[in-house]
């Protein structure tokens, strides 16, 4: 998967990476489709950064949900 590219499909892919990485119980809480192709260089680094560590304080895990939370499609 080529994640330099902005797509539809790679925000879903990096999406539930994110939550299985972080293995969020409430998986409605972040859908895909909350997010959109504009938001993707940030979506990206949160990606990256959730993929390098092997295990997350409370806290840790806590903020990057919140900042997800931020980078959700106005509604």
């Amino acid at each position: 998967m080529d994640l330099t590219q902005k797509s539809v499909e790679n925000v879903e892919f990096m999406i539930e990476k994110i939550k299985e990485k972080l293995k969020v119980l409430n998986l409605g809480a972040i859908k895909p489709s909350h997010f959109d192709e504009e938001m993707y260089e940030e979506l990206k680094d949160i990606y990256d950064l959730t993929m390098k560590k092997n295990s997350f304080s409370p806290n840790e895990m806590q903020a990057l949900v919140e900042e997800l939370g931020s980078l959700r499609k106005n509604r």
